[in-house]
């Protein structure tokens, strides 16, 4: 089914109007000629469809200089492009702040049976604004989809948050929620960290989902940044600690159960995955609190002390959406 979303298509202007000049990687050789020829000359072993997610960073980056003046992160000097250890990946990032942004970044992984786009921006601690969360792996085969403004604060519980930030996006949940069905199980934990506007999706890789889904991104952020517009910055001190601490509990969980985290291991080995995590794409946990994984999650120790890698704790998942189409949350949709 095709998307007829009202969004305009991004302009022409590109990435490097933003970035600075990219050095190559401290932890990793460049590309040298010599491979790029190869992977030139090389054919695919899969045949994968005609996306790219610089397209969609692109976009990102143009709808942002709208609103806001854009800077180079201090990131963007260390991280900005690595190869994988066997030479068959590229890994891209980039990173920008502005007045209500502490960091925007992105991750872009090409190799020739896959394509990954790990996108975020998280706000400044003086606003309680969501973070706005694209998560797309692409394979010749499937595409896995999250795309999400997360809640710095618990939508199940706390409704006056919810009401402020996503009575209105309800109908725009909705709309994508027909066009990208839900993906299957979801967690219980993994629950807490989603809106009730989030897009949780498996689908068959096509051209015509792929439009879908590069509307779907245009749209959710968009309404971002228009929540970005809106926000006013808050001068209570107790509700600036609350949004630190809730954005570093954020970061803690992701940094410690993302599930990019094996792919990474994969294509770079397990201490720069490591570092990547924790430094790059969820920078801040060693500014915003001091708070361990444990303290803020406690559920998860194991007798020797250590983090339990199991994914569920509770062993609750959804097996269908859990809120309704008023963005009520329907706690019965789950199974154990």
């Amino acid at each position: 089914m095709e998307c007829s979303s009202s969004s305009s298509s991004s302009s022409s202007s590109s990435l490097s109007s933003f970035s600075i000049l990219r050095k190559p990687c401290p932890f990793v050789p460049p590309f040298t000629a010599v491979y790029r020829k190869q992977q030139q000359q090389r054919r695919p072993l899969i045949q994968l469809s005609a996306v790219s997610y610089n397209k969609f960073i692109h976009f990102a980056l143009d709808e942002s200089k709208r609103r806001t003046h854009l800077a180079p992160s201090p990131l963007q000097e260390r991280y900005n492009s690595m190869v994988s250890m066997d030479g068959n990946a590229e890994l891209q990032m980039s990173s920008f702040k502005a007045t209500k942004i502490r960091l925007l970044r992105s991750l872009c992984i090409e190799t020739r049976t896959m394509q990954v786009l790990d996108f975020a921006v998280f706000p400044e601690p003086e606003f309680d604004m969501p973070i706005f969360c694209a998560n797309f792996f692409t394979s010749a085969d499937v595409n896995i989809v999250v795309l999400d403004l997360n809640p710095l604060h618990n939508v199940i519980i706390e409704r006056e948050y919810r009401d402020k930030y996503y009575k209105g996006l309800i109908p725009l949940g909705v709309k994508y929620a027909e066009l990208l069905p839900w993906g299957g199980k979801l967690t219980s934990e993994s629950l807490k960290f989603f809106s009730p506007i989030v897009i949780w999706t498996r689908f068959t890789s096509s051209p015509e989902k792929y439009e879908v889904l590069y509307s779907a991104f245009m749209d959710y952020y968009k309404a971002w940044l228009e929540l970005m517009d809106q926000a006013v910055v808050e001068t209570n001190a107790s509700q600036i600690k609350r949004n630190r601490e809730a954005q570093h509990r954020y970061l803690t969980w992701r940094a410690e159960k993302d599930p990019g985290h094996g792919v990474l291991k994969r294509l770079i080995g397990e201490t720069q995955a490591k570092d990547l995590l924790v430094n790059f794409l969820f920078n801040g946990i060693d500014k915003l609190g001091s708070k361990s994984f444990l303290e803020y999650f406690p559920e998860y120790c194991c007798e020797d002390g250590t983090i339990n890698h199991k994914r569920s704790i509770i062993g609750k998942s959804y097996e269908s959406r859990p809120w309704d189409r008023k963005g009520e949350f329907v706690s019965s949709n789950f199974e154990s």
